[in-house]
């Protein structure tokens, strides 16, 4: 019995990991086909570009207001921070790496992935749990549509256009906000041409792929990892809910991983 106990545990954690690398390998075909679906002029009838506006305009334009509030606030918190401090150290000519490494790198990528997982991401989810329910993929199918074609490609290239589009609005947003805002209480460098010569001079040549990566990738995982869940239930009412919690569980879990690995890879 004493050998059994961690044989068994042994066992558990093979076979999460077994079930994990095959939900992993399962994410990467889906998005590898997604990819490869989209420069294929075929694939873009009138129906299917229809869809792709729809998601831009609901991801993008929709979350316009919300994404521009949590920019404002995040803007004024930050960078005034940042000014008060650099101020106080004598160190204003590192208020432009601080900010561009803070809101450029990191946290800009990670909360319009946030907020484009909750407001999306599970109504994707929810979307596709509910035509799988009511049987209207079949009938996609029993027509000569493809669901990968018509559901998940527009939807999952939209998404991550819209993610990399939102996040360079915020970055301005909350610069622009932070300078105002330290301008009014006199914390700033009062000059915006200063404030901008600093932002550049943080600036580095990574940067830019790392926005890109932190943006394009992980709204392709998120859209993917939405509308596979929507499109595994079982057939009840009961699991759309189900499948929407998994779907923002590991859409998270996606994008925090995606934002390691590209921050080890692109500046380590």
């Amino acid at each position: 019995m004493a050998t059994l106990a961690p044989m068994s545990f042994l066992a558990v954690i093979g076979d999460g990991a077994i079930s994990q690398f095959r939900r992993l390998r399962r994410l990467t075909a889906v998005a590898w086909n997604v990819l490869t679906l989209a420069v294929r002029p075929g694939s873009w009838p009138r129906t299917t570009r229809r869809v792709f506006a729809l998601q831009i305009l609901f991801t993008g334009y929709d979350a316009l207001a919300f994404v521009s509030i949590m920019a404002l606030l995040t803007g004024i918190s930050v960078v005034v921070q940042a000014q008060v401090w650099m101020g106080r150290l004598g160190q204003s000519q590192l208020l432009g790496p601080l900010l561009i490494t803070v809101i450029v790198r990191e946290l800009g990528p990670l909360l319009v992935n946030f907020i484009v997982i909750g407001r999306s991401g599970t109504a994707m989810a929810a979307e596709m749990a509910g035509m799988t329910v009511r049987k209207e993929v079949e009938v996609l199918d029993a027509q000569g549509v493809d669901a990968m074609v018509y559901l998940v490609m527009p939807r999952a290239l939209g998404m991550a256009i819209c993610v990399l589009c939102l996040t360079v609005m915020f970055v301005v947003v909350s610069f622009g906000s932070g300078y105002l805002c330290g301008a009014f209480l006199g914390t700033g460098p009062g000059d915006p041409t200063i404030f901008v010569r600093s932002v550049l001079q943080g600036v580095e040549p990574g940067d830019f792929y790392n926005l890109l990566a932190k943006t394009l990738v992980p709204g392709l995982l998120t859209a993917v990892i939405a509308s596979m869940e929507g499109l595994s239930v079982e057939g009840l009412a009961t699991d759309i809910p189900q499948a929407v919690t998994r779907s923002v569980v590991r859409s998270y879990a996606a994008v925090l991983v995606v934002s390691v690995i590209v921050s080890i890879l692109t500046y380590a």
